[in-house]
């Protein structure tokens, strides 16, 4: 299998999950990044939506700072969505898994299990 990507917060429980279900998987060549600590660049923004087929499918609705500044009555640009997701790591999904030049965006067993069965 290529290399796998996995981007997400070590105390995020979400993201514990995800890993676990690598772990069962036996997928043990991983290369973890914390996007607090080493946020994503612009170019890794952009790279991780055209992947996942669109800004849409990597911005995070639930980020306490979307609800602090009342995104939710707002319609936002792809571009905008892109200008967050770069500004602050709370505004991606996550975790977000990469391999074989195919991403997935939060955590469903069933996503990642058919993900692997793939690969």
């Amino acid at each position: 299998m290529n290399e796998i990507y996995f981007y997400g917060l070590p105390d995020c429980t979400t993201c514990q999950k995800a890993l676990r279900r690598l772990d069962y998987h036996r997928v043990t060549n991983v290369k973890k990044r914390n996007i607090k600590e080493e946020p994503l660049s612009r170019a890794e923004v952009e790279r991780l939506t055209t992947m996942l087929g669109g800004a849409e499918n990597l911005f995070s609705r639930r980020s306490i700072k979307y609800r602090e500044l009342g995104l939710r009555d707002k319609t936002l640009s792809d571009a905008e969505k892109l200008d967050l997701m770069t500004s602050d790591f709370t505004f991606l999904k996550r975790p977000i898994l990469t391999a074989g030049g195919e991403a997935i965006a939060g955590f469903f067993e069933k996503e990642y299990d058919e993900f692997f069965r793939r690969k």
